[in-house]
């Protein structure tokens, strides 16, 4: 009798999986960008720094290229250096914005149905450098157009992590030696 009870049960629990891993978040202290605009954020971006995590493990010269499908979602294409392998890797993603499109709130994926929370909470007037957010404290990243950071934007934007909860010292500061 109770072995009619296990594949539903099996079934709610992957159903619950799903829904919990497709759920777009931020943390608690972050609040996204306001008067977003899509079309200044697309194009190339440089990883300046990041909080490790196994996908991007031993890679420098990591960047970041953003641009406009045709149905409305954003090709994301992630590219770095892989120092351990020594070769390049490649991830192509889809992003989609999660309120309106012009908060800085996204949710982006790279398997499938499964998305992670992506929100910009820090931008500059010209769009040449970001502070994203993952969905939670274990994901942040600091992006530039360019190879480098200026020192105050860098500051300002370590300031305003470490006010939300990021563990700074933790940011692993990414090596643009390579052409990509």
């Amino acid at each position: 009798m109770k072995n009619k009870y296990i594949a539903p049960l099996l079934i709610g629990a992957g159903i619950a999986f799903i829904l919990s891993s497709c759920k777009s978040t931020i943390p608690k202290k972050a609040v996204a960008v306001t008067n977003f605009d899509k079309a200044k954020y697309l194009g190339k971006w440089f990883e300046i720094a990041r909080l490790d995590y196994k996908w991007e493990k031993n890679l420098n010269n990591v960047t970041a290229e953003y641009s406009l499908k045709e149905d409305g979602t954003i090709k994301v294409d992630n590219r770095g250096y892989n120092v351990k392998k020594d070769k390049w890797e490649e991830s192509i993603g889809k992003a989609k914005f999660v309120k309106k499109d012009n908060v800085g709130m996204l949710k982006v994926s790279f398997f499938g149905p499964f998305y992670s929370g992506y929100n910009v909470i820090a931008i500059d007037p010209d769009y040449k450098y970001a502070l994203v957010a993952g969905e939670s404290l274990k994901y942040m990243w600091i992006l530039s157009r360019e190879k480098t950071i200026p020192e105050s934007v860098k500051a300002d934007y370590l300031i305003k992590a470490q006010k939300i909860g990021y563990t700074i010292s933790d940011l692993v500061w990414v090596e643009h030696d390579k052409a990509n």
